[in-house]
């Protein structure tokens, strides 16, 4: 019985290398045989969760012509591979990816690293910062001293605690949305809502329009889904939407459903202005798509001065074109796992519907923490203080980067909590290789796009500041140094243990 199960055509293989390729480096690099080239290439897919672990590859043949490349460069390549142990081959089978007995299953979003991995690796993946403190604290005593009512009942709520979608929605209409409860539903984190969505929208097949690039977790939860993702570029550096490209996609390819963060973007930082939103809204409507714009960013603007736009849902006052999604996981704390869908209330009812075979419902605890914050005005203070914090973080990033690797290129973001970064001419995923061995951990570019996309930027949150800024930084420099010259880390090189 073959051992593999999905399998990568040669075209598409070709397509995720050939993203994979550097813009020259310059004097001092070193170009290895092309075999190695090619081992190293398809291993770097495996590693970063791009090829499955368990996907057929193409047969030699194919694979080379598809390169434009001799048989034997692919045949010695394969060779190497299984040397290493990232590939398995059996005669009539094929040969197909695998990872090395010992080594962990690459990852195909971006998960936080175990706290234990922290004192000598510096985590640049995770876009999360700790909880802002003594709010979350305060809000989880306020909690439990509202508990002990609903202890007494079963304690599933499917569309969310009544108190708090009568908050959600007072807090819609205080931003100038008229809303009603029957309008919102309470689900475990913003993945959560989005998960629904798709489900509820977009069968196994449908067409998805997802800006390019857009956040690493979404995309892959919709490919789990099973959509076909249909990318439509973003315009350059933080100018935001294009919007005759989406007009383009909308009107030709009809995806059942687009997903935008038109706040402060995941990861670009981009704030969409209002003809943008009104725009885009009168797009999808006209092309019968459900617009789902993406929230979980708006409240963290960073610069005094900014003023924000209407919501995207402001702009379809009939409520039969966007859904909305928020979450106070990105301006609150990621552990706290709660955020809501605003839509009409026909699409309520049958996201509730559907979730009796799903999860049932969101932690009661967990909502009536975050009612608490709502209602006493804590939620004000602690967001004020996560700007705060990730402002600063901002500005020592930025300086340390511009100090260390003045070529990088990148636009500040006055919101959000991320910077997209051009790295040089470098490749993302070979920057995130080395990386992992000197000290930081950094996504790639591919991660955030569709099919290869964006293998020349890094994404960088706003989690750490101050001396682990610097740092950060300085190892990420050591790390371009290894891309470049095709080198091994030293000693002075290695991950050392930092303690912030």
């Amino acid at each position: 019985m073959a051992q593999w199960t999905s399998a990568v055509g040669p075209a598409q293989l070709a397509r995720l290398l050939t993203s994979q390729q550097d813009r020259p480096a310059g004097p001092g690099t070193r170009r290895p045989p092309a075999y190695r080239a090619l081992a190293d290439g398809i291993r770097l897919l495996v590693l970063e969760g791009r090829v499955p672990v368990a996907a057929r590859l193409p047969a030699e043949r194919e694979l080379a012509l598809a390169l434009s490349v001799s048989r034997t460069t692919v045949a010695a390549a394969y060779e190497a591979l299984r040397t290493e142990g990232f590939l398995e081959s059996r005669r009539g089978a094929g040969s197909w990816t695998a990872v090395p007995a010992g080594n962990p299953l690459p990852a195909r979003g971006l998960e936080p690293l175990p706290p234990d991995a922290l004192g000598s690796m510096i985590d640049l993946g995770c876009a999360s910062l700790p909880a802002p403190e003594p709010w979350l604290t305060r809000a989880v005593r306020g909690a439990l001293e509202e508990l002990p009512p609903y202890a007494h009942t079963h304690g599933d709520y499917p569309a969310g605690l009544p108190a708090l979608r009568a908050m959600i929605a007072e807090r819609y209409t205080a931003r100038g949305i008229p809303t009603m409860p029957e309008q919102i539903m309470v689900t475990t984190g913003a993945m959560g809502a989005i998960d629904a969505i798709c489900h509820l929208f977009a069968g196994r097949g449908e067409r998805i329009a997802v800006e390019s690039p857009s956040y690493a977790n979404i995309l892959q939860l919709m490919r789990e889904t099973g959509a076909r993702l249909v990318p439509v570029a973003m315009a350059e550096g933080l100018a935001g939407w294009d919007l005759d490209r989406w007009r383009q996609v909308l009107r030709e390819a009809a995806p059942r459903i687009a997903y935008v963060v038109a706040d402060f973007h995941n990861p670009t930082g981009a704030l969409a202005d209002e003809d943008q939103r009104r725009r885009l809204v009168e797009a999808a409507r006209s092309a019968g798509t459900v617009l789902v714009a993406d929230e979980t960013m708006t409240e963290l603007w960073l610069d005094d001065d900014v003023e924000m736009p209407r919501p995207v849902c402001g702009f379809d006052p009939a409520g039969s074109t966007v859904v909305t999604v928020g979450s106070a996981s990105k301006a609150f704390w990621a552990g706290m796992r709660i955020g809501w869908v605003r839509a009409a209330p026909d699409v309520i009812r049958s996201l509730v519907a559907a979730r009796a075979y799903a999860d049932l419902g969101t932690p009661v605890l967990e909502q009536l923490a975050v009612n608490w914050l709502f209602s006493t005005g804590g939620w004000e203070q602690a967001v004020a203080l996560r700007r705060a914090q990730a402002r600063e973080n901002r500005d020592a990033l930025v300086g340390a980067l511009r100090r260390e690797l003045p070529d990088w290129e990148f636009s500040v973001p006055r919101g959000g909590l991320t910077l997209w970064v051009r790295a040089g001419g470098l490749s993302g995923s070979r920057l995130a290789e080395a990386g992992e061995r000197v000290g930081v951990r950094v996504p790639s570019g591919p991660r955030f796009g569709v099919d290869g996309a964006f293998e020349g930027f890094v994404r960088l949150p706003f989690t750490v500041g101050g001396a682990v800024a610097d740092e950060a930084a300085a190892r990420l420099s050591a790390a371009a140094r290894i891309v470049q010259t095709g080198g091994t880390v030293g000693a002075a090189e290695g991950p050392r243990t930092f303690v912030a």
